[in-house]
């Protein structure tokens, strides 16, 4: 299969490569993966939000959306060329949540008023978001959720927890799905909110990961009040609009263009002397775990190549199944990918940030933080299940 681009669309790749390799050079200097960066350190929280007002300067957090939402109306693949490039450089500015998962789910499901309240916000990077999504008893199994929103005149009054709650400590708003109908079992009788983070009742307390980093968080919520205007879609039918936060853009481009970088950066370490005098890469056992790595990567990339083609050929809903496989293929390989550099650095793998710390003890934190990302965004079993009802026709077992 070709997956050739055109002319134009690798000129825009230029345009792209050329803006990150450039403004990346201002990242402070402790700025690490996107993710981990932006939500644990100050300095680079700052440096996030100012990149995502130069990028929403060019609109290109928005280039797919309708022009009347501050969008260019472009193709699919060209904000697949934007997320593969943004991954290789660790670029700032890109608020997953709001872009990749809010936006589309309001210009799908909610309504012009809305649209034109939040939409602008997120395309100019001035608006962050986060995912109020799981809770004590209900993170995979999302349906089983307890948080109760009870109508009050033109306000619900929400009152529950939500737990591993990523970067509510630098959000401003938070799209939320509570119980409105406690009668109702499953995701009967679920609602879809948009609720700011600077309503009363709110508590943000954080909950550190393994190597301390502050990226996720408890959020409680006790008697807050949300404008009835601020539900999206139909009372009790806010599952079907958290589906569609799960639909978009499952590609897997990004973290394949970030493996592929780290990987690059591992095999120059591999190249150099070590204390004394041996250079890994002459080791022959190296260099097949390294070609093996590199195989796996170009396969997820093909993977990433040819869910873009799916969901343009077939729809968002027929592409899933292979983007479940993807996000499964793409965390395990992550995992590999980490295990062996630090099998390769030896002891110094477990430098942390150090002069003495390797690719700025970039392994020693991540062999701390990648198991999580099997559970993150949807557990592998969870993906499994969805590959063999949705994928294969196989009967469900729940």
């Amino acid at each position: 299969m070709d997956f050739k681009f055109t002319p134009k669309e690798e000129a825009l790749r230029k345009e792209f490569s050329d803006f990150f390799k450039e403004e990346m050079k201002n990242a402070p200097p402790e700025w690490g993966t996107a993710m981990e960066s932006m939500l644990s350190r100050d300095a680079c929280a700052k440096f996030h939000r100012q990149m995502a007002k130069k990028l929403g300067a060019k609109r290109w957090l928005s280039r797919p959306w309708p022009t009347e939402y501050v969008g260019q109306d472009a193709p699919l693949t060209e904000q697949f060329i934007f997320s593969e490039v943004i991954g290789y450089y660790k670029g700032a500015g890109f608020d997953h949540w709001g872009v990749s998962l809010l936006a589309p789910t309001l210009l799908v499901s909610a309504n012009d008023e809305q649209k034109k309240e939040h939409l602008p916000y997120i395309a100019r990077g001035e608006r962050f978001w986060t995912q109020l999504w799981s809770e004590p008893g209900a993170g995979s199994d999302l349906a089983s959720l307890t948080t109760r929103a009870t109508k009050d005149g033109n306000d619900y009054v929400v009152n529950g927890q939500k737990t591993w709650t990523t970067g509510a400590h630098r959000a401003d708003w938070g799209f939320l799905l509570a119980r409105t109908n406690p009668a109702e079992r499953r995701s009967r009788g679920l609602s879809f909110f948009l609720l700011d983070l600077k309503s009363p009742g709110i508590t943000i307390k954080p909950i550190l990961s393994l190597e301390g980093s502050h990226m996720f968080n408890e959020v409680f919520l006790d008697n807050v009040r949300i404008p009835a205007r601020n539900r999206v879609g139909e009372e009790n039918e806010g599952w079907m609009a958290s589906q569609m936060t799960s639909n978009f853009e499952r590609s897997m481009i990004e973290l394949f263009s970030l493996l592929e970088r780290d990987f690059e950066d591992l095999v120059e370490f591999s190249k150099k002397p070590t204390k004394g005098g041996d250079v890994p890469v002459n080791n022959p056992l190296l260099r097949n775990k390294l070609a093996q790595l590199a195989l796996e990567i170009d396969v997820g990339r093909a993977m990433s190549y040819f869910i873009l083609w799916s969901q343009i050929k077939g729809g968002l809903v027929v592409a899933a199944p292979m983007a479940c496989a993807a996000k499964v293929y793409g965390t395990e390989l992550m995992q590999r990918l980490i295990y062996a550099g630090c099998q390769i650095m030896g002891l110094y793998g477990q430098v942390g940030e150090s002069r003495w710390a390797p690719l700025k003890g970039l392994y020693e934190r991540e062999y701390q933080l990648c198991v999580g990302s099997n559970i993150a965004g949807g557990s592998s079993e969870i993906m499994r299940n969805i590959i063999c009802s949705m994928g294969l026709g196989l009967p469900r077992s729940w």
